[in-house]
C-alpha cells in the first residue's frame, strides 16, 4: 500500500452508485465501476468476443470455456469481459475501497437485464492473493483452472497511469512488489494455466520463465502452463 492520505479519498453514495471521491484536481471525477454502461458495455458489444488478448491468453476457445481466478480484480474490467464471454471468475481484491466499489458495481449489474447473467457469473472476494489465495479459492465455489494476475507495475511519469482515475487507483493499491510471491501463489493454486498482464516491454516476473508469450500493441501476456486445456 502507498502512502495515501484516507481522508483525501472518501466513499460516498452519487445517483444510485458507490463511488470514491478525492480533490478533483487531483483525481479528477470520482471513481465509480458499472458494467452496465460506459466502457464496460461499448467492449462487451464490440470488443472482439474470443479474439481478444486476454481470452486467447486465458484459454478461451472453441467448446472451451475454463473458470478463472482473477488475483488482481483492480476495477473488474478484466474479469467481466471473461465472463461476457461464459467463464466463471473468481475476483479476488486486496484494497478495501477497491473491493466496496466492486461489490456495489456487481450489486447493480445484477439488477441489469443486459448484465444480470454476466454478474451471476463474478464471484468477488476480499483478501491478499498473495497470501490467502489458497484459503480464498477453497472457499469458494470456483475450480481454479487458470488464475489471471495484472500486477500495478511501477510507472514512469510519462506512463498513460498518470492518468487521474488511474492516480487514484495507484494510490491506493501501491506498487506490487510482492509480485513474484503472487505469482509463486498463483502457479501453486492453478490447476492448468496462470496468465500475467505486463507491459509490452516490461521484463517477466522474477521467478519461472513464460512457456509463452502473446502480445497486443501496448501488453503481453506471459502464459505458464501446467496442462493443457480441453473441451
Amino acid at each position: 500500500m502507498s502512502g495515501v492520505d484516507d481522508a483525501a479519498l472518501v466513499l460516498r453514495h452519487e445517483e444510485g452508485a458507490l463511488v470514491l471521491a478525492g480533490d478533483p484536481a487531483r483525481y479528477g471525477k470520482p471513481l465509480r465501476i458499472d458494467f452496465a454502461e460506459g466502457r464496460a458495455a461499448h467492449r462487451r458489444r464490440f470488443g472482439g468476443g474470443r479474439g481478444q488478448l486476454i481470452a486467447r491468453a486465458c484459454g478461451l476457445a472453441a467448446g472451451v470455456t475454463p473458470s478463472v481466478v482473477d488475483a488482481t480484480a483492480g476495477l473488474g474490467r478484466d474479469a467481466f469481459v471473461l465472463a461476457s464471454l461464459g467463464a466463471e471468475v473468481l475476483l479476488v481484491e486486496r484494497v478495501a475501497q477497491i473491493h466496496a466499489l466492486l461489490e456495489d458495481g456487481l450489486a447493480r449489474a445484477a439488477r441489469d437485464a443486459d448484465t444480470a447473467e454476466i454478474a451471476a457469473r463474478m464471484h468477488l472476494a476480499h483478501g491478499d492473493a498473495t497470501r490467502e489465495l489458497a484459503a480464498l479459492v477453497a472457499a469458494s465455489d470456483i475450480a481454479p483452472q487458470v488464475v489471471h494476475l495484472d500486477p500495478m507495475f511501477p510507472h514512469r511519469e510519462k506512463s498513460a497511469l498518470v492518468k487521474k482515475e488511474m492516480r487514484l487507483f495507484r494510490e491506493l493499491a501501491g506498487d506490487d512488489d510482492d509480485a513474484p510471491r503472487l505469482l509463486e501463489a498463483a502457479l501453486d493454486v492453478a490447476t492448468h494455466r496462470v496468465v500475467v498482464k505486463r507491459p509490452r516491454k516490461a521484463p517477466p516476473i522474477a521467478g519461472p520463465a513464460p512457456q509463452h508469450v502473446i502480445e497486443g500493441k501496448t501488453s503481453r501476456y506471459d502464459l505458464y502452463v501446467h496442462r493443457s486445456l480441453k473441451s
